[in-house]
């Protein structure tokens, strides 16, 4: 897994998860990605530089964003809950089966409605590959969630 730090034009800031670096340009590229914040779909790396020294690095200060741009800490909480339940509530959990089901729904060999499950790293890289629009979200397993 790589972690990019990412942007919009709007100034936010957010992190994006990719199984390989390729996969950031590929899904940019597909317009898969979007900004958490105001939905831009003009997302672009923000370099950052890592240098190597003998001595022990001096961090150096993050850039000041505009106050609206970062929300407060017990915000994003409440923005994450709210995501969790909002995915909870409008998708059918098909566990593990989440590869073969999503490929039958892209196929329309089953009928077309909002899923969730499991998959391995491989496994959505494949769905997205096959252009089967699929979204990782690290969210952790709750056997009451389903």
């Amino acid at each position: 897994m790589i972690i990019f730090e990412l942007g919009c034009p709007a100034g936010h800031r957010f992190e994006g998860w990719f199984a390989r670096a390729e996969d950031f340009e590929a899904q940019r590229q597909r317009r898969l990605l979007a900004c958490p914040v105001c939905a831009s779909g003009e997302v672009e790396k923000i370099p950052h530089a890592k240098i190597a020294t003998a001595e022990a690095p001096k961090p150096s200060p993050a850039p000041a964003l505009p106050a609206t741009a970062v929300p407060a800490p017990t915000e994003r909480f409440q923005a994450i809950a709210a995501l969790v339940r909002q995915v909870l509530t409008v998708t059918e959990d098909v566990g593990r089966d989440f590869p073969d089901e999503a490929r039958r729904i892209h196929h329309e060999e089953a009928p077309n409605r909002a899923i969730r499950g499991v998959a391995s790293a491989d496994e959505a890289q494949a769905l997205l590959d096959e252009g089967i629009t699929v979204l990782p979200l690290p969210m952790p397993p709750r056997e009451d969630w389903s």
